[in-house]
């Protein structure tokens, strides 16, 4: 039975929403669990994808840098990967944090070439910027309410 006002395409994209959402909650709670937001935990992450990822050079020059400022790093990647997911799970700010977790995705997804299976980030990177570029947050989000009452609310 449809829900009034809701088509099957708006439905589906805020399951998505709370999917992507859910997966980064998940993953926070596991590298919480393994000790990957800590100075050497990080580091460590950090060095494996310098030794035995294809990532151009470039970003492997960055990637050193994350690495030499892991103490102050890995918390900001910790409250970022949560937030994304608790703000996703919300449908709150969604078209901003859906683009902003499709960025991270992606670096992330630069970062472990030649590491991992190409497509275990690219297809959450692609859901990300579409999630972000269909307003996903109106359906079952917040950002349904925030417009209804800011009819100029852009960011969800």
């Amino acid at each position: 039975m449809e829900m009034i006002g809701v088509s099957r395409e708006q439905r589906a994209l805020a399951v998505l929403r709370v999917t992507l959402g859910a997966m980064f909650v998940w993953v926070f709670f596991e590298n919480l669990g393994k000790g990957a937001y800590t100075p050497s935990g990080y580091k460590g992450v950090i060095d494996y994808y310098l030794k035995s990822g294809h990532s151009p050079a470039v970003w492997k020059g960055i990637m050193s840098v994350m690495a030499a400022n892991a103490r102050i790093v890995a918390p900001l990647q910790a409250l970022t990967e949560l937030g994304f997911g608790v703000f996703l799970v919300a449908g709150a700010a969604t078209r901003v944090v859906a683009a902003a977790a499709g960025a991270f995705l992606f670096s992330l997804w630069v970062s472990e070439l030649g590491t991992s299976w190409i497509w275990e980030l690219a297809m959450p990177v692609v859901v990300a910027f579409c999630l972000a570029a269909a307003r996903a947050g109106r359906t079952w989000g917040l950002d349904a309410l925030l417009a209804r009452r800011y009819p100029g609310w852009r960011l969800g």
